[in-house]
């Protein structure tokens, strides 16, 4: 079997778009990888974000909100950016690792009725959710 990869996802505050990330991309890789996800700031988890993946099927209630500063021991192989502020803040790792970003929409800035927030909700985890399957065929793809 390959050597594990660690597999760092990025964003602003580490409360959303990360931890969606982070949800589908170790339920996807299961034992190929060690995912880890974290923010150039520390928000907190969002509620929203553990409701919207509980409703996939994905448990988030245990992540915690992690300020990227904690793994910079960590030997990463992909770095992937999920917003364009943590693609600019991103520290520069003291690795090979290949850095990937994608720009997903901000649900936590979403207004509206709690229905309608909701559903900003699940259409930006519908995209990370493709997002994450890509990602995976494309770089964890066995021959």
């Amino acid at each position: 079997m390959p050597d594990k990869k660690n597999v760092l996802v990025l964003c602003t505050g580490n409360s959303c778009r990360s931890q969606l990330l982070h949800g589908y991309l170790q339920q996807l890789l299961g034992e190929r990888a060690a995912v880890y996800s974290a923010g150039v700031e520390v928000h907190g988890l969002n509620p929203r974000a553990v409701r919207v993946m509980a409703e996939d099927g994905v448990d988030l209630s245990q992540h915690t909100s992690n300020h990227v500063d904690e793994y910079a021991h960590v030997p990463f192989d992909y770095v992937l950016t999920v917003c364009d502020h943590a693609r600019e803040a991103c520290p520069v790792f003291p690795s090979t690792a290949r850095q990937l970003h994608h720009n997903f929409p901000d649900p936590a800035r979403a207004t509206g009725s709690e229905e309608e927030i909701m559903d900003q909700f699940r259409a930006v985890r519908e995209q990370v959710k493709a997002y994450a399957h890509d990602f995976v065929r494309a770089q964890f793809q066995t021959t």
